[in-house]
This record gives structure tokens, C-alpha cells and sequence, in this order.
């Protein structure tokens, strides 16, 4: 399946930011271990390349394994080489463009009706809207009146129990970060992550 068909089935990005690199790759063996096989890795987080080269190698194919936060040329470059098999960006820029160039599928940031259509126009393969909290499920619901073939992710405090709003709202799937993760990426508590995924894998069921 391509990504778009990957989140379609799946509904659901993990993100992992940690501040401690073997805590981050134990997270996301975790979340994998959960059933949650589309995780995104910020460039952010501590030694985020190795996290990303480590899971890689760890889970292979089984997994759609992204980095997040790319930003630069470089940040793109050295994602795809460190084993990244999708980008997300903040905001459409060089990274996100640099990934449509290498032809490797971008979730790229936008927030306003002119950004996600710059975003699509650019060629990114759906559109990540940031910080989805601002608006909310009646947001994005606004947004995909005039871009209903946009496929539209949102991601930034989206907590378990809005998850479904989000989905009926009509996103392609949702990302969700630290209402996932919490503390597990800095070397927190994996029992209390995988009960969280495996309510949010009930939500998104």
C-alpha cells in the first residue's frame, strides 16, 4: 500500500519527540509491540536520526516509519538516508519540497485555507494541519467544504476522545503526540503507553 492507503486502513500517526534516544526507540517498539504501525519520529528529539536508523532496522516493512519536523534539505536527506520511508513538516518550506523532489511521500503543515492549498499545489501527498487545536473538529470540517479531494491529517493536542469528531469530521487519519506518548520518549513509563495505545487503537478500530 502507498502511505495514503496506509493511513486510510490505519487512522492513526504515533509521534515520539523524546529527549532520551534509547527511551524513544523503546517507545516505539512498544507502540508496534500495540498494534500501532505508523509512527513519526521528530528530528526534534534526542539523536532522532539514530532513533529513526535503529527502528528501521528493528521492525523493517512492517512498520511506515516517518520523521517529523524536517525543516531543511539537509533534514530530508539525512531522514531518507537514516531508513525514513515518509516526512512530515510544520509548514510547507525546503524540506518538504526537497521530498516531493526525491519522491518520497510529505504530510506538509498548514493551518489556513491558503496554506493547505499551497501545500496540495506543491505536491505534498496529504496536508497536516497545525496546530490542529486552534480550530478543532469544526475546522477542518470548514476546510474540506472547498478541498474535498485534499486528503487533511490533523495533528497537535488531539487527545483519545477526539479523535472520532476529527474522523467524522473528515480527516484522512489523525497524529497525536504526547496524549500518546506521554513521558515513555524521556524514559517514562512503557506499561502506561501501551495502555494508552491500546485505547486509542479502540477509538480508531
Amino acid at each position: 500500500m502507498d502511505l495514503l492507503d496506509i493511513l486510510r486502513d490505519r487512522r492513526l500517526v504515533a509521534i515520539i519527540r523524546g529527549r532520551d534516544a534509547e527511551a524513544s526507540f523503546q517507545a516505539g517498539l512498544a507502540l508496534v509491540e500495540e498494534g500501532i504501525d505508523v509512527l513519526e519520529v521528530s528530528l526534534t528529539g534526542a539523536d532522532a536520526l539514530q532513533v529513526i536508523g535503529r527502528l528501521a532496522n528493528a521492525v523493517g516493512d512492517r512498520v511506515a516509519l516517518g520523521a517529523g519536523t524536517v525543516m531543511t534539505v539537509t533534514d530530508a536527506d539525512a531522514a531518507v538516508a537514516a531508513g525514513a520511508t515518509f516526512a512530515v513538516t510544520p509548514a510547507l518550506g525546503p524540506g518538504a519540497l526537497r521530498c516531493v523532489e526525491l519522491g518520497v511521500p510529505v504530510l506538509a503543515g498548514a493551518l489556513t485555507p491558503t496554506e493547505v492549498w499551497h501545500a496540495a499545489a506543491a505536491g505534498a501527498t496529504a496536508v497536516k494541519i497545525f496546530p490542529a487545536s486552534l480550530g478543532g473538529p469544526a475546522h477542518l470540517a470548514a476546510l474540506r467544504d472547498p478541498f474535498p479531494d485534499i486528503p487533511l491529517v490533523p495533528v497537535g493536542g488531539v487527545r483519545a476522545d477526539q479523535v472520532r469528531p476529527y474522523l467524522d469530521a473528515g480527516a484522512l487519519a489523525v497524529g497525536v503526540g504526547s496524549p500518546l506518548v506521554g513521558d515513555a520518549p524521556h524514559g517514562g513509563d512503557l506499561k502506561a503507553l501501551r495502555e494508552r495505545a491500546r485505547s486509542f487503537m479502540e477509538v480508531v478500530a
